[in-house]
């Protein structure tokens, strides 16, 4: 029936697809293959009960894999891996915590850290314990060493062995020409630099022999409520597996509550208010809080042979086919929580069935264009995203097509589910000259492209496209509008408020009855048309100045190693 329906597509145009008029008519044919209904039936598949929340090394992986690699055969796409088969094998090195304990110790105070309540953290060790005994704790204001920007929050105090609290995000310097507004010219302003990740918090912290490594939780800062961090930290985690002779993880990697942070404050006659305020500016030193902290993890630990599930439409052109153009959208979510009383189930219905839907999507559309596009056009589904972008991180240090030669990543996380929109946002917007592209194709739509709404979070370095970018491959993270067609002007931003507050990583992450598609389909034409347009053209996209991903584009293109 589908087949059917693609046919007459090319008959009948749709609402709101009138630049295929400006492909070639096999392409605009295809285009229209991407639809409401596809989509919903792969999201409604992926985000089902069966599936178990798609948990990494679960009986759901199992069923996600089965039926990812049954649709590719079904849409008549070729093994993605070289070796002749659909997976990329990667593996994981699993640990959950089965006890944590800890507490700080000022004075006489007692401030207990209780797991899951107050306090999370995990050991990346990889052993069946650790444990920290009276350890200084030393506030690092933002834990940042940036010497691009003149910025050094150790200011060479030693804190091996000693516990770390930081803040999260960027330093929060205000602009001198408005103290109301942050600083452009000091880590990009309002926009999250990877300084503000805590991934980079940790990374800085084991080079430096921390001892422990505790983030300060600020749901404003950090983009998502507590609830969140303890929802993904509170259960078993993973990592690739470490390389003979890498370098240690910090031993304990956590979070604490913001009302613990404060009595910790309090407790060694300090503010954090005025604390928080001093480590905005560059002179900022060290402070010891006069406190010593104990951790105490316990763990489990196996190991998994997880999978990314890779597809590909072979180039035409014989000159150009071993060039590639990459979809990415991780299959995996959260699993199964036994512990929780009543739904256990984290669905992932948005994140992220509904970007799995839209690599399908798409690569059933590129599948149909005849004659295929000249260069290779290659479908990636990433499994541990949720983990730390694990599958991506391996393809991108394991890729099975050289990174030279791959044009760009075109990332889909999280879909727009509430209708049409205005506008399609970009983000990392300026970074590249993906830009340039991607407001092409938007024009031809009759929309724009907008930079990121919420720079503040960080989201360029939060999905799988990032482990492309510190490759230095281009990379474009796509998302939905917020200037909704028929809608008030505020209604883009409350959804999406709505969705962080009430969905995001939580059991009610699970199919709507109020979904409306129709923006998604646009979007996804949108992609498709994007992908099409870089397999033909003659140049490759590049980084622009600034960007920090251009001198390691420009080193790999040169055949040297970064």
């Amino acid at each position: 029936m589908r087949s059917l329906l693609c046919s007459l597509a090319g008959v009948v145009a749709m609402t709101g697809v009138a630049y295929t008029a400006d492909l070639p008519p096999s392409v605009a044919v295809a285009s229209e293959c991407i639809e409401p209904a596809g989509l919903l039936g792969h999201i409604k598949t992926l985000a089902s009960d069966e599936f178990e929340g798609r948990g990494p090394g679960s009986a759901g992986e199992e069923r996600t894999v089965h039926y990812l690699t049954g649709q590719c055969r079904a849409l008549g796409l070729k093994p993605g891996n070289p070796d002749g088969t659909f997976i990329q094998k990667v593996p994981l090195a699993g640990f959950q915590a089965t006890s944590v304990a800890g507490a700080l110790q000022s004075g006489s105070r007692t401030i207990p850290l209780n797991f899951l309540d107050n306090f999370v953290a995990v050991s990346r060790r990889m052993v069946p314990e650790v444990s920290v005994e009276d350890s200084d704790v030393v506030f690092v204001g933002y834990g940042v060493v940036a010497p691009e920007y003149g910025w050094d929050d150790y200011k060479g105090v030693d804190v091996k062995g000693k516990t770390i609290v930081m803040l999260v995000n960027d330093p929060a310097v205000t602009d001198p020409n408005d103290p109301s507004q942050l600083d452009p010219a000091v880590f990009k302003g309002k926009a999250m630099t990877y300084y503000g990740r805590w991934t980079y918090k940790y990374e800085i912290a084991s080079q430096k022999g921390a001892a422990a490594a505790i983030l300060i939780h600020e749901t404003g800062p950090a983009g998502y409520p507590f609830e969140v961090v303890k929802g993904s930290w509170g259960r078993e985690n993973f990592d690739l597996p470490r390389a003979p002779g890498a370098p240690q993880r910090v031993a304990v990697e956590g979070w604490i509550a913001l009302d613990t942070a404060k009595e910790l404050c309090s407790a060694g006659g300090h503010d954090f208010e005025r604390l928080k305020k001093a480590a905005a500016r560059r002179d900022f030193q060290p402070v010891s809080l006069g406190a010593e902290a104990r951790f105490e993890i316990k763990n489990v630990l196996r190991e998994v042979q997880s999978r990314n599930v890779v597809a590909k439409v072979e180039g035409s052109d014989p000159r150009k086919k071993d060039e590639v153009i990459v979809y990415t959208a991780h299959w995996d979510h959260l699993g199964r929580d036994p512990a929780l009383k009543g739904d256990q189930i984290f669905n992932g219905a948005a994140d992220n069935a509904s970007g799995v839907a839209a690599l399908l999507e798409i690569a059933q559309a590129f599948s149909r264009v005849q004659p295929p596009p000249e260069r290779t056009i290659l479908f990636l589904a990433v499994t541990a995203e949720e983990k730390g972008l694990l599958g991506a991180k391996y393809y991108a240090q394991h890729p099975l097509y050289p990174l030279p030669k791959t044009l760009a990543d075109i990332n889909m996380d999280v879909l727009n589910l509430w209708g049409r929109t205005r506008d399609v946002n970009s983000i990392g917007m300026g970074l590249s000259t993906l830009d340039e592209l991607f407001a092409a194709a938007a024009g031809r739509q009759g929309r724009v492209v907008t930079a990121d709404a919420e720079p503040e979070k960080g989201f360029f370095y939060r999905s799988d496209h990032f482990e492309f970018a510190k490759q230095g491959v281009p990379a474009l993270d796509p998302k939905g509008g917020v200037d909704f067609v028929g809608k008030p002007a505020e209604y883009g931003r409350q959804k999406r408020e709505e969705y962080t507050k009430n969905d995001y990583h939580k059991v009610s992450d699970e199919v709507k009855t109020d979904w409306d598609l129709s923006g998604a389909v646009e979007d996804l034409r949108l992609f498709f048309e994007i992908g099409y347009t870089l397999a033909q053209g003659d140049q490759y996209p590049e980084w622009k100045p600034g960007a920090e991903f251009r001198s390691t584009r420009e080193a790999m293109r040169k055949g040297i190693a970064p």
